[in-house]
């Protein structure tokens, strides 16, 4: 980086954003950035570029690459890690980052370019982010507009294999809303009008049948909250290992103002319902937008929160879009993450 220090350097030494110790504000800025050209919008825009000698910009082709990056982000000790692209790529960022980091992340910054960006929609970060918008907000002092999350962490029951981190999980007829979202993508459908072309196709075929898809079916499942050492409820519509949707997250805000683990709510939630219902069905976008009611768990729709559940899961099941295959499975609140708002 030579020896003078950047220009975002001097600026955040001068606002005290980054670290107010003299030791630390002797030393350069430095910001590590992942950007994914595959990405949505960065298939046109081109490789992120930002005069700046504080900033290692690295293009990964290969999981290897992104892997090397970060040990490198890691053992340099970065102050930031950008993230240039939408969900998949933070998944696969902080899935991968976690070997290097572990629980002593960078604090992120998001630039959200991809078909989805939920993670960028619950942070409230602009459409349209830079990394330039994301240096200035650093150097004007960026840990004013600091927000903390909890990603999920997916594990083995057992403890073997690889752990895995992000921010949506979803099982049952989630597998179809993910195939109508990607046909509603391949049709030139993205973000908030996307969710409006799958709400509307999911509850044409949940009630009429209408097209093919697994928007009926039932998934072989079982939910049990590891703290409390029980089963999550079930309304008995349906044979007790066997439901119809299960989502947990721990994002606070969806798009479209949606609500659908509840209102106000926040940890590791969850919204499972037990089976497809006509007068369920008729209520979904109720629910997600976060209808509340006592006869909710009569009907089979449950909500809750804990901080690990074990499932046993007889069907693939979806992480931030990447399928996996059916199994015993801890999910649980993985590390704090600091996110930086431009």
């Amino acid at each position: 980086m030579g020896s003078q220090p950047s220009s975002l350097a001097r600026k955040a030494a001068i606002s005290g954003s980054v670290d107010d110790s003299p030791d630390r504000l002797a030393q350069p800025v430095r910001i590590g950035a992942i950007h994914n050209p595959r990405s949505h919008r960065n298939k046109k825009a081109g490789p992120l570029t930002v005069a700046d000698q504080a900033v290692m910009t690295v293009i990964p082709e290969t999981q290897g690459e992104l892997d090397d990056a970060l040990v490198r982000f890691a053992r340099e000790k970065v102050d930031y890690l950008a993230i240039d692209g939408g969900d998949g790529t933070i998944r696969d960022v902080l899935t991968r980052g976690a070997r290097s980091f572990g629980d002593n992340w960078p604090d992120l910054i998001i630039l959200p370019n991809g078909k989805t960006n939920a993670l960028a929609v619950d942070l409230g970060v602009p459409a349209g982010t830079t990394l330039a918008d994301a240096i200035e907000a650093i150097a004007l002092g960026g840990l004013q507009n600091r927000i903390t999350r909890h990603p999920l962490l997916l594990e083995k029951a057992d403890g073997t294999g690889s752990q895995h981190i992000g921010f949506l999980f979803g099982a049952g007829a989630f597998n179809a809303a993910i195939e109508t979202g990607q046909m509603a993508h391949r049709f030139g459908a993205f973000q908030s009008f996307a969710i409006g072309v799958t709400a509307a196709a999911g509850l044409a075929q949940a009630l009429f049948g209408i097209g093919k898809g697994g928007w009926r079916q039932l998934a072989p499942m079982r939910i049990r909250d590891d703290d409390k050492g029980t089963e999550v409820p079930h309304s008995g519509h349906v044979a007790a290992d066997l439901r119809y949707f299960a989502g947990f997250s721990t994002l606070e805000r969806f798009p479209l103002g949606m609500e659908p683990f509840g209102k106000n709510s926040s940890g590791l939630r969850y919204l499972v319902i037990d089976a497809p219902l006509r007068k369920v069905i008729l209520r979904l976008p109720a629910l997600l937008m976060g209808m509340e009611g006592p006869k909710l768990p009569r009907l089979g729709v449950h909500r809750g929160k804990g901080e690990s559940f074990d499932l046993e899961l007889g069907g693939k099941f979806i992480l931030d879009g990447e399928a996996f295959e059916p199994g015993h499975y801890r999910l649980r609140l993985g590390p704090e993450l600091r996110f930086i708002v431009p």
